[in-house]
């Protein structure tokens, strides 16, 4: 069993302040001192792929991570001395799904819908076919059509939607069915031995959904947006897992509980021994 503390978090708006509301001052400051304990390992957890994990990392002056379960949870990479590992236990974990498929076959499955446009190739891997869709789609009728075309081809698939709040576009990634970042965070506690009363996640969109719904202690920061924060509600309230959801509200440890400050706010409530941390 591993007893240290391992903090997983989403990048754009939840650890990033690139949305629209304001960060807390010092918030990130906080989060830089807390990740820098021995006791404390850090996991980012994001739709970015490594270019642009790196890419944050150095514009937001982001501590460098134990881990990063990277393309919605299609990757996962060990960093040690900065040296990236990417795990091929995880590829091995999640290929089956496909059925063979290799990416380009996949989209070629798509090719017929007109409202989906390919997101650029860096976005793409082995296991992640990302689409940029209109955001007023009719999103579940979309991912009903997508999801019979896949059970055709007995093809076992995944289906995230989220929006970009700044491009005001929506997202949607096609992964192996367990390659999601619920089943990523799992892959890794299991591998290495965290557990759950030391574990957290921190999130704010559609892709955090299965994670914040999960079994696993999760914050949903404040800047996150009305109807995330209702769905996340009501999926963890479906799954029993109320008591693991903690909706940051600001106001404590004098933040406003957005971005950063929501990450430590839900950290001192699921580890109330962390607040000595933060004085």
């Amino acid at each position: 069993m591993n007893n240290r503390i391992l903090i997983c978090t989403d990048l754009d708006r939840t650890l990033l302040p690139n949305g629209e509301q304001a960060e807390s001052p010092r918030a990130r400051d906080l989060f830089t001192q807390v990740s820098q304990r021995p006791d404390v390992d850090i996991a980012y957890v994001t739709g970015r792929h490594k270019t642009l994990v790196l890419d944050a990392i150095s514009e937001y002056k982001l501590p460098t991570p134990n881990y990063v379960l990277g393309d919605v949870g299609s990757t996962i990479y060990e960093i040690q001395s900065d040296e990236w590992q990417l795990w091929s236990d995880w590829q091995a974990e999640i290929a089956p799904s496909w059925a063979g498929f290799k990416h380009d076959q996949l989209a070629d499955l798509f090719s017929n819908i007109e409202i989906l446009k390919q997101q650029e190739a860096e976005k793409q891997n082995t296991f992640k076919l990302s689409y940029y869709a209109p955001i007023d789609s009719e999103v579940d009728s979309l991912i009903s059509n997508m999801h019979e075309e896949l059970q055709k081809n007995n093809i076992r698939a995944s289906l995230i939607w989220s929006v970009d709040d700044i491009e005001l576009v929506g997202l949607l990634d096609v992964l192996p069915e367990n390659a999601t970042k619920l089943h990523a965070i799992e892959f890794l506690m299991q591998q290495k031995g965290y557990t759950h009363s030391n574990t957290l996640f921190a999130g704010d969109s559609g892709n955090d959904l299965p994670v914040l719904a999960s079994s696993i202690n999760s914050v949903l920061v404040a800047n996150a947006r009305d109807d995330v924060r209702q769905q996340a509600i009501e999926l963890a309230s479906q799954n029993n897992n109320s008591k693991q959801l903690y909706l940051a509200h600001g106001n404590a440890l004098g933040m406003n509980g957005n971005y950063s400050a929501g990450i430590l706010e839900g950290l001192t409530h699921f580890i109330p021994k962390s607040k000595t941390w933060l004085e």
